[in-house]
C-alpha cells in the first residue's frame, strides 16, 4: 500500500516497453483470429493464457538460439502439463494429488538455469488453467492448439522485437573487477597509492557480488560457457582477498626478490587480459609467462638451503603463488566463457571442474553437463536447500489451492490457484505483505474494469478497443511497477477477456476478488505451516553446514600435505554445501521487506566459508610427501584438529539454542611452529603452515558477525 503512496508507480524501461508492445499486438490477434475466426472457445482461452504466459510472464535472457531453446522446453513442457491437468481435473483427489510432484518437478528444475526458473510460472500455468477449469480430455486437442499457436506466434514476435542484447552486467562487472585487480598488483609493483587501488578493488568486488546475486537464481545455466562465468566470480573474488592479505602484510611488492616480482607482474598482466576478454577483446592471457614465473618460484626454493631466511622466502612465494594459481584458474575459467577455449583448455577446465580425467575420451568429457545437472540436483537433495524448500513449499500450495477451489465449487477456480501461485513467497511475513498487495491490486483493478465496461458496455466492438490497451499496460508492469499495480492490470485484462466470451458485465470482477482471496488465503496458511522464517532460517542453517564441511575438507587437505593421508581428499560435500549457501542466500536478499541479517556481515561469513575451502583446495593441490612424519607434521595435524573443532563450535552456535553464543568462542592458538623450529623440518611443513596462518587472522571477526545471526533466532517470525 505504501507503494502506491508514490507519486510514479512506473519506472520506464526498453525491454519492458518491447514486451507490452509485443504482447498488445499478439495477444488479441491471437484471441481474434481462433474466438471470431474460428468460433472455438477452448482454443481462444488456451491462445490467450498461452499468449501472455509466453510473452509476459517468461521473460528468457542470453542469445537468440538460447531463447529460441527455452521457448521451445515452454511450449513441449507446457503441452505435457496441459494434457496432465485436463486429464487429472474430473477427480478432486486425483488432481490434487498429481499437482504435488508435478509443480515441485516444474519449481525444482529452476536450479538448473536461469532460463528454467524464469519460465517455471509460464509452465504452470499451463497445467493449473486446465486442472482447476472445467474440461475433458475431448478438449486436449483444441487447447493443444490455441497454446502451440501462441507459443509459435509469440516466439517469433520476441525474436522480432527484442532489443538489441547489451552488454552481459555479470560480465561487465567481472571485467572491471578483474581491471581493478590488475591495476591494484601495478601499484603494488611501484608502490604507488596502493591504499586509493585497495579501495577500488573492493569496491569492484562487491559490485560483482551484488550483481552476482541480484536475481533468486544463479545468473549462469549449466552450459561450459555460464558455469566458467560463475568460476569467474568466484575465482576473482578469491583474488581479491589473497591480494589484500598479501598487501596488508607486505605494504608493497617493489623491494621483493626478482623471482616473486617477476610473479605478480605476469599476474597483473593475466588480471589485464582477463579483463580485456570479458569486454569482448581480442587477446589472449599469457599463461606461458605465469606458469613459467610461477615454476622458477618453486625452483627459487629448492636451490635454497633451509635456514632462518628459507621460511621467510616461503612465506613471500606462498602469498605469491596462491595469488598466481587463483588468477591462473580465473584466467582458465574465462577463456572457456567467452567461447575461445581450445579442447586442450576445455579438457583441463572440465577436470578441475567436473573430475573428469584429461585422458578420458571425448564421448566422456561431453557427459559433463549432464554430470553437473544430476550433481546440481543431488547437492540440493537436501531440507538446508532454499530450492527444494521453496519447491516444496510451492508444490503444497498449488495442490491445496486445486482441491480448495474444486470443493468450494467456486465459479473460475483457475483464478483461485492463480491468486495462490502469485503470492505465495519464501517466509510467511512476505507471503502475507504480498496477499495484501494482490487483494488491493486485484480490488482496484475491479473498481476500474468495472468503471470501465458500464462506460463502454459490453458491445464486442468497444471490448476488443480496449483490450489491447488493457494488455498494455499489463504487459508492461512486471517488473516497473509494484505489484499491486499489475495485478489490478491483470484483473482488468480478465475483466475484457471474459465478458468477450460471455458477456457479463462487471460482476466477472466480483468473482475474480472472491477467487483471489480464497487464493490469498491458502498462501498465507500454506506460508506458515512450511518454514514460515523463511530463508533467513535456510542461510543459518547452510552457513552453518558449509563451515563444518570446509573445515572437514581443510583438516583432511593438511593431512594429505603433510604426508598423513594416503589420498588427497575430494570436495564434494564442501562444494555442494557452498552451492546451497549460494542460492539460500539469493532468496534470502530477494524477500520482500526489512532484512533482520546485516548484509556486511553476512558477506563476512560467506567469504570465511570461501576461504576456508580455497584454503583447503590449494593444500589439496600440494604434493604428498613421501616422508614420515616429524614432531612438527604432528604439531600441525594437532592445530588443524583444534581448528577444525572450533569451526564446528561456530557452525553448531549459529543454529542450537543450547550453545554458547559466538561472542564466547574464543579462537584456538595457532603458533608458528615450523617457522621457528631449532632443527630441521620437512619442507612440506612450511608451506601448510602458511596456509593455516593465513586463516588464523580472521577468525576473530567471524565471531563478531555470528552473533548477531545468532541473536535472530530468539525472535518471532513476524519481527
Amino acid at each position: 500500500m505504501v507503494e502506491f503512496a508514490r507519486v510514479q508507480l512506473f519506472t520506464w524501461s526498453v525491454p519492458a516497453a518491447m514486451r507490452a508492445v509485443r504482447a498488445a499486438v499478439v495477444l488479441p490477434a491471437l484471441f481474434a483470429l481462433t474466438f471470431e475466426g474460428f468460433g472455438n472457445v477452448q482454443m481462444a482461452t488456451f491462445a490467450a493464457f498461452g499468449g501472455f504466459a509466453t510473452l509476459v510472464m517468461a521473460s528468457f535472457g542470453g542469445r537468440r538460439l538460447d531463447k529460441v531453446i527455452a521457448h521451445l522446453y515452454l511450449a513441449v513442457a507446457g503441452s505435457v502439463l496441459l494434457t496432465i491437468g485436463t486429464a487429472v481435473h474430473s477427480v478432486t483427489w486425483l488432481a490434487a494429488l498429481v499437482t504435488v510432484p508435478v509443480a515441485f518437478g516444474v519449481l525444482f528444475a529452476g536450479v538448473i538455469a536461469p532460463n528454467l526458473a524464469a519460465g517455471a510460472t509460464a509452465a504452470l500455468l499451463a497445467y493449473v488453467l486446465p486442472a482447476a477449469s472445467s474440461g475433458t480430455l475431448a478438449m486436449v486437442p483444441d487447447r493443444l492448439a490455441g497454446w502451440w499457436l501462441a507459443s509459435v506466434v509469440g516466439t517469433l514476435a520476441v525474436l522480432l522485437v527484442s532489443p538489441r542484447p547489451a552488454a552481459d552486467a555479470l560480465q561487465d562487472a567481472a571485467s572491471k573487477c578483474a581491471r581493478a585487480l590488475g591495476d591494484l598488483v601495478g601499484a603494488g609493483l611501484r608502490a604507488e597509492a596502493v591504499p586509493d587501488h585497495r579501495e577500488a578493488s573492493i569496491r569492484a568486488k562487491h559490485r560483482l557480488i551484488d550483481q552476482f546475486t541480484s536475481t533468486p537464481y544463479r545468473p549462469t545455466s549449466l552450459t561450459n560457457a555460464d558455469q566458467a562465468l560463475a568460476g569467474v566470480v568466484g575465482m576473482l573474488e578469491w583474488s581479491t582477498a589473497l591480494l589484500c592479505d598479501s598487501l596488508s602484510e607486505y605494504g608493497h611488492f617493489s623491494d621483493m626478490p626478482e623471482v616473486e616480482r617477476e610473479l605478480f607482474s605476469a599476474t597483473g598482466a593475466v588480471l589485464r587480459d582477463v579483463a580485456g576478454l570479458l569486454d569482448g577483446a581480442d587477446t589472449k592471457p599469457d599463461l606461458d609467462r605465469l606458469d613459467n614465473a610461477l615454476q622458477a618460484s618453486v625452483t627459487a626454493l629448492r636451490h635454497m638451503s633451509i635456514d632462518t631466511g628459507y621460511a621467510t622466502a616461503v612465506d613471500l612465494s606462498f602469498h605469491a603463488r596462491t595469488l598466481g594459481l587463483a588468477v591462473r584458474a580465473a584466467a582458465i575459467d574465462t577463456i572457456v566463457a567467452v567461447r575461445r577455449a581450445d579442447p586442450a583448455t576445455i579438457a583441463e577446465w572440465q577436470e578441475r571442474v567436473y573430475g573428469i580425467p584429461e585422458r578420458a575420451a571425448g564421448a566422456e568429457r561431453r557427459l559433463g553437463v549432464l554430470a553437473a545437472i544430476s550433481g546440481v540436483a543431488l547437492h540440493h537433495a537436501s531440507l538446508r536447500s532454499v530450492w527444494l524448500l521453496n519447491s516444496i513449499r510451492g508444490a503444497a500450495g498449488l495442490a491445496a489451492a486445486i482441491a480448495v477451489a474444486d470443493v468450494s465449487g467456486v465459479q473460475h477456480g483457475f483464478w483461485v490457484v492463480l491468486g495462490t501461485l502469485s503470492v505465495l513467497r519464501t517466509s510467511a511475513a512476505s507471503t502475507g505483505a504480498t496477499a495484501w498487495r494482490a487483494l488491493l491490486g486485484t480490488v482496484v483493478g475491479f473498481a476500474l474494469g468495472a468503471a470501465l465496461i458500464m462506460a463502454i458496455g459490453t458491445g464486442s466492438a468497444a471490448l476488443w478497443a480496449a483490450l489491447p490497451l488493457a494488455v498494455l499496460v499489463a504487459g508492461y508492469a512486471p517488473g516497473t511497477a509494484p505489484f499491486a499495480v499489475g495485478q489490478a492490470a491483470f484483473t482488468i485484462v480478465v475483466s475484457v477477456l471474459y465478458n468477450l466470451l460471455a458477456p457479463v458485465g462487471w460482476q466477472v470482477g466480483v468473482l475474480r476478488i472472491e477467487d483471489v482471496a480464497i487464493g490469498c488465503a491458502v498462501s498465507l496458511v500454506v506460508g506458515l505451516v512450511f518454514w514460515p522464517r523463511g530463508a533467513g532460517q535456510v542461510v543459518r542453517a547452510d552457513l552453518a553446514d558449509a563451515f563444518r564441511q570446509s573445515a572437514a575438507y581443510l583438516r583432511q587437505a593438511i593431512d594429505w600435505a603433510l604426508g598423513m593421508r594416503p589420498r588427497p581428499p575430494q570436495a564434494t560435500q564442501a562444494v555442494a554445501a557452498k552451492i546451497r549457501l549460494d542460492d539460500a542466500l539469493r532468496g534470502y536478499l530477494a524477500e520482500q521487506g526489512t532484512k533482520r541479517m546485516p548484509r556486511e556481515e553476512l558477506w563476512r561469513l560467506v567469504a570465511g566459508t570461501t576461504r576456508l575451502r580455497l584454503t583447503a583446495r590449494s593444500l589439496n593441490g600440494l604434493p604428498s610427501p613421501d616422508a614420515e612424519p616429524d614432531p612438527v607434521s604432528r604439531a600441525l595435524r594437532d592445530q588443524a584438529a583444534r581448528l577444525n573443532d572450533w569451526y564446528d563450535q561456530l557452525a553448531a552456535s549459529l543454529t542450537d539454542r543450547d550453545q554458547p553464543p559466538p561472542r564466547e568462542l574464543d579462537p584456538p592458538e595457532l603458533t608458528a611452529i615450523a617457522a621457528t623450529a631449532s632443527d630441521p623440518v620437512v619442507a612440506c611443513t612450511l608451506w601448510v603452515e602458511q596456509h593455516i596462518q593465513h586463516i588464523r587472522p580472521h577468525l576473530g571477526e567471524l565471531t563478531t558477525a555470528a552473533d548477531h545471526l545468532a541473536q535472530q533466532r530468539a525472535l518471532p517470525w513476524w519481527q
